[in-house]
């Protein structure tokens, strides 16, 4: 039985989150508390009830929304996520807050799950509650080294999700791209990377986000594309990546040199894993998106919905 502070808290942790829209770290420099502290009473709220999650809107158009999704690209399942007026940040943390509540009901009979990089999937780790999943092993999809934006390669994020299972993880001690083909192959030789590459390849469920090199460009932020590199990249008519890996319009895998650099798994690979997971946010992708289901890379689908609409060719959205 809650006493009454206990329950004061717990609201006020929840009030800040679910209504106020503050992270949970902002939640935590608010209240004077760690950020695994209020992840924690975020889950009270929920197991005793205080708060209750509905991640689907019961409208009728956004059930229609994620049907037709389905229907139209052959998708396992799509979740469509209300985000009508909320600002770029907002609407990506309320999507991937929709992909850390669908992983977490979604994870019977996982012995290892796959994660790629990226800032959607970084902040879907951050909001993924803490539980028990020992027995789960959370293994790198790509490369990923060097001193800046480390919060969001796909090692780290396989250790922070590590830390929420209360599990285990892989590390793929490589870069994402490296200078030339001969080195990739000097690298990829190496027992321990080899090993962990081959993890990736069998994972039962895979987490991955996708990239639009042309707009709001991560990989360019980050140091890993230049101008140069972006100008050639439209030129052989590459509209995303998925894991550092390019593709066309049609899904098609890019013949590029980029492509031939990257350690990590590569496109084709995505189509033996059980069940891949997409979790993705903007209308600035919507070219990127429609080629990655063009090219059958996806079984489960989270997008805001204004996105969703425009795959659909709906207006005004």
């Amino acid at each position: 039985m809650l006493d009454w502070e206990e329950r004061r808290q717990l609201v006020k942790v929840a009030n800040l989150y679910y209504f106020e829209g503050l992270t949970q770290s902002q939640v935590a420099s608010k209240i004077g508390v760690s950020r695994p502290i209020v992840s924690k009473l975020l889950q009270k709220a929920k197991d005793v009830g205080i708060v209750e999650i509905y991640i689907k809107d019961e409208s009728a158009h956004t059930v229609e929304l994620e049907q037709r999704m389905e229907d139209r690209f052959g998708l396992k399942d799509v979740i469509v996520v209300p985000t009508a007026g909320y600002s770029a940040e907002r609407s990506k943390r309320a999507v991937a807050r929709a992909g850390a509540y669908f992983l977490s009901k979604n994870l019977k009979e996982v012995k290892k799950l796959g994660i790629s990089w990226g800032t959607t999937l970084a902040q879907l780790v951050e909001e993924y509650p803490f539980s028990k999943h020992e027995d789960i092993k959370i293994v790198p999809l790509e490369g990923g080294m060097g001193r800046q934006y480390v919060e969001i390669h796909a090692n780290q994020l396989a250790y922070e999700m590590a830390k929420k299972f209360n599990g285990k993880c892989s590390y793929l001690y490589a870069p994402a791209i490296v200078e030339t083909e001969e080195l990739k192959e000097r690298l990829m030789d190496m027992e321990d990377i080899k090993a962990v590459l081959e993890e990736g390849k069998q994972v039962d469920k895979a987490l991955i986000g996708i990239g639009n090199p042309h707009e709001n460009s991560t990989l360019k932020k980050i140091g890993y594309l230049q101008d140069e590199d972006i100008d050639h990249l439209r030129e052989t008519g590459a509209v995303g990546d998925i894991g550092f890996r390019f593709f066309d319009e049609n899904g098609n895998p890019i013949k590029d040199s980029l492509n031939d650099k990257v350690i990590g798994i590569p496109l084709e690979g995505l189509k033996e894993i059980k069940e891949v997971i997409c979790v993705v946010e903007g209308t600035h992708k919507l070219e990127s998106i429609r080629g990655a289901l063009e090219g059958s890379y996806l079984d489960v689908l989270v997008i805001d919905e204004p996105t969703a609409s425009r795959l659909l060719g709906i207006k005004g959205k």
